[in-house]
């Protein structure tokens, strides 16, 4: 059936094993893979929880984390919650995650409160928000991240795991030495000032991973939490390929609808799409146009690739893409399936709707 995202396990196998290469090997970094890029494909992550090299398992939502918190379990590995739980969502939390990320004194105080009721610790990473603004305590307010500290280590249910931030995502700020240098000096001051010794101090996400290679990455942090490095083999800091991972480990097909001559340019008044932009249109004269059966609602337009380099995309609907095939060396015909190598923001969506297909290479 069509559309079809295609998930090649060899190569995302690959992937792993050269991402693991770098974080532990080279970084000296416990290794957490982030599960959420693919929707926690099932077959993906048997794959991840069987990998020797993994030490945790990591998504952003716990309906994800239940469908593979036995599986990991098994396998010696710790299931993360990267997102901040909900209050909503606490005693799931205690229940199927190892180790969540919070920054909200009242939300660590109702997981100790579940985490009691069924009789388990549950453990904690304090996210610092080392200027990218999105999650964690300010970095600058060191009163405040040691007041939550000390009420923490009262908890009789929670263990403070350590300390983590997250950089890029929402800001865009890149992981530098200098400021993920300031994580290490905060985790340092915490052990220093009441005694203890944190596991973690978890240095961002694929955006970090390639001050490993720069000689740059700051002595203490230890953990990194890679998605999109071991899935597209991006370092997402600079976009640039990781050595020994290759692109193309998610192929997604979707099938010819329509496939008429028509001209380029709309005809009549220009107003705004279906989301609400004014669309551009160049003036390509009477091209070959082919309708493929998916559309924004399934997939990011602007994160695709077609593998057949001659087709253009020119836009598309809630349900529908236009293709310009004009100058393709491939005569196309309605019922033909075109391809094309996803972005993180095309294999995010495609592997979340529920009307994309999965099939594997294996």
């Amino acid at each position: 059936m069509y559309p079809r995202l295609l998930v090649d396990l060899n190569k995302l196998r690959s992937n792993l094993d050269a991402v693991a290469k770098i974080t532990k090997e080279q970084g000296g970094c416990s290794l957490m893979i982030v599960t959420k890029g693919l929707c926690a494909d099932p077959e993906m992550a048997k794959m991840v929880a069987n990998h020797p090299a993994v030490d945790f398992m990591a998504d952003s939502r716990v309906m994800n984390i239940k469908t593979y918190a036995e599986e990991a379990r098994k396998n010696g590995k710790m299931t993360v919650l990267l997102r901040i739980p909900m209050h909503a969502e606490a005693a799931d939390v205690v229940k199927y995650v190892d180790l969540s990320f919070n920054s909200e004194l009242s939300t660590i105080r109702l997981l100790n409160e579940e985490a009691g009721k069924i009789g388990v610790k549950h453990n904690v990473l304090l996210m610092i928000d080392l200027g990218d603004l999105r999650e964690g305590i300010f970095y600058q307010n060191e009163d405040q991240i040691f007041a939550a500290v000390e009420e923490i280590l009262t908890m009789e249910n929670i263990n403070l795991y350590g300390v983590g931030v997250n950089l890029t995502c929402y800001g865009a700020i890149i992981p530098k030495n200098d400021n993920l240098s300031n994580l290490v000096a905060i985790a340092r001051k915490i052990e220093e000032k009441f005694g203890i010794k944190l596991n973690m101090v978890s240095g961002g996400n694929s955006s970090s991973i390639y001050l490993i290679g720069k000689g740059e990455l700051p002595e203490g942090i230890n953990n990194l939490r890679l998605g999109e490095s071991f899935l597209l083999g991006n370092d997402t800091a600079y976009g640039e390929k990781l050595p020994g991972t290759v692109s193309d480990t998610l192929i997604l097909e979707a099938q010819i609808v329509e496939l008429k001559e028509k001209p380029s340019i709309p005809i009549g008044e220009v107003g705004v799409d279906a989301f609400g932009q004014k669309p551009y249109y160049e003036d390509r004269g009477v091209i070959k146009r082919a309708i493929i059966a998916i559309g924004k609602q399934d997939t990011d337009i602007d994160s695709m690739e077609p593998l057949d380099e001659k087709i253009d995309i020119l836009g598309g609907s809630s349900d529908h893409i236009i293709l310009d095939v004009t100058k393709s060396d491939t005569e196309y015909k309605v019922g033909d399936v075109v391809r094309f190598v996803l972005g993180y923001g095309g294999m995010l969506k495609t592997a979340t709707s529920p009307y994309v297909e999965k099939a594997y290479i294996k």
